[in-house]
């Protein structure tokens, strides 16, 4: 892959000069486009062996284009801060919104790159994250974005060079450091390692463009060119256009199985035993938040369920056990103007707590397929891939040390129609319904077939779904609290 970027590809001054002016005009034009039509990011990674001036390729691009719609991202190993949570979420949050530019001097290569070079992960291990980065971009991809990715390389010898004429030189001897060499003496593994990475997650829609980094002129006009040429393919809709994901009969269609109904709605709690058994496992969960191997995982909790069906007293029940600096309640509403400029699952991943703390989710990034997919808020082929989607992103939070809990509190049409009518007739409960809730409630068959859906595809082992019988709000509560627990001591 990289015998090709070793060919001493040059470009004379005097062409520099005649082509520059023009190139960067043409590419504040599409810039300023972009940043007119806001239809979709573009995401730039730089990435490439030490010394191939992959800083000096960002500043030239922040000179040629306005750099107040560019979102330069410069990466190094990961914070403490960062390595609390899933690899992946420092990169979610950098992500450009709809009309920005993103540039990444160092990605979601970096890491997995430089610890398999270094010994610390196995090439299966290597395979496993390429293989999360590729759907990652995938992801990027299919919500719109423009992935570019440009690797620099410069030979063994033309890195030596390089960086001993850097060091010779005061002005630019602090550029080269320790590590540099460090990372040069293991220059033919480092080029084996990336190597199989780049041929791995080279794919037709987010290919890997490698760049002889010998001459600086030749590297920033075949960056600028190709940036030019794929922006602006994309503004004129010239693009090769997204392909269409069909879905397949709905889950409760095929075998006539409608979990919801198999649910017993009876089960039931007396008022003194509710009672008995609130006090021992509030007191439980309490003493679980403490412990000191607590401190080592996070806790999510994920509320669904039919409206009116209780959640907002089970997530109370919650709240009452813990220590309050170390638990947050997130409601999930309609996204705002924020969030749909970014992918869907950005306005979730931005809130996943450090260790030690616990998160509770009202309503979730179920949406897409619940809500969005009756509603047709989205197209099939965005609540299909969501699936995926949200099965990639709680293994990645399980893998972090995350205990995930998702409940889905389950009640009859008559109990939902009961419970409405009490709102409405309640003066100070008319705030929790509202029109949408009634107008829900006329679709209830298609979101029980979207629900059961839901759960086939999307109970795994790592995060399997917790139906709650909240027929009865009291054995309910008792339920969710009582396997939150037994979740998290297992975990610890």
């Amino acid at each position: 892959m990289f015998e090709s970027a070793e060919l001493g590809h040059r470009i004379e001054k005097a062409s520099w000069d005649r082509e520059v002016p023009g190139l960067r005009a043409a590419l504040l034009d599409a810039q300023y486009d972009l940043a007119a039509a806001k239809k979709f990011p573009v995401v730039i990674l730089i990435a490439g062996v030490d010394g191939a001036g992959k800083s000096a390729v960002v500043s030239t691009l922040n000179e040629w284009m306005d750099p107040r719609h560019i979102q330069t991202n410069g990466l190094d190993e990961p914070t403490d801060e960062e390595l609390e949570r899933p690899y992946m979420w420092r990169y979610w949050r950098l992500l450009p919104p709809k009309g920005k530019i993103g540039i990444f001097d160092g990605s979601w290569y970096s890491w997995p790159i430089l610890q398999r070079a270094y010994g610390k992960i196995s090439g299966e291990r290597l395979d496993q994250d390429m293989d999360l980065v590729r759907r990652f971009e995938q992801m990027l991809i299919d919500e719109g974005a423009l992935v570019l990715k440009f690797w620099m390389h410069l030979s063994r010898e033309a890195q030596k060079k390089r960086l001993k004429k850097l060091e010779a030189d005061e002005n630019t001897r602090w550029r080269v450091t320790p590590r540099d060499w460090r990372h040069f003496k293991l220059y033919d593994t480092f080029r084996e390692v990336s190597e199989r990475a780049l041929r791995d997650t080279s794919t037709g829609q987010a290919p890997w463009i490698v760049v002889e980094a010998t001459d600086a002129r030749y590297q920033k006009l075949t960056v600028g060119k190709v940036l030019l040429e794929q922006l602006r393919a994309r503004l004129d809709n010239t693009a090769q256009p997204r392909a269409q994901v069909q879905a397949p009969p709905s889950i409760v269609s095929i075998d006539g199985v409608n979990i919801l109904q198999k649910l017993d709605l009876s089960r039931k709690l007396e008022k003194a035993d509710y009672e008995k058994q609130l006090e021992e496992f509030q007191g439980e969960l309490n003493l679980l938040t403490r412990h000191k191997r607590f401190r080592d995982h996070s806790v999510i909790c994920v509320f669904e369920g039919q409206d009116a069906a209780g959640k907002g007293g089970s997530i109370r029940r919650i709240t009452q056990a813990v220590d309050a600096r170390f638990c947050r309640i997130q409601p999930v509403a309609a996204p705002t103007e924020e969030e749909r400029a970014q992918p869907y699952l950005w306005r979730f991943w931005r809130h996943i707590p450090r260790k030690g703390r616990l998160l509770i989710f009202d309503r979730s990034w179920y949406g897409r397929v619940l809500v969005e997919r009756v509603e047709g808020f989205c197209s099939e082929a965005d609540w299909m891939r969501a699936y995926s989607e949200i099965n990639d992103f709680e293994a990645q939070m399980a893998k972090s040390g995350t205990i995930l809990l998702k409940c889905w509190l389950a009640i009859s049409k008559e109990e939902q129609l009961r419970r409405f009518e009490e709102r409405q007739n309640t003066q100070f409960k008319r705030f929790k319904i509202t029109e949408e809730d009634w107008r829900n409630r006329e679709k209830w068959d298609a979101y029980e077939a979207a629900i059961c859906d839901m759960f086939d595809r999307t109970s795994t082992e790592i995060a399997p779904w917790t139906l709650v019988e909240s027929e009865d709000k009291l054995y309910g509560r008792i339920k969710i609290l009582k396997t939150l627990c037994r979740r998290i001591e297992e975990a610890l």
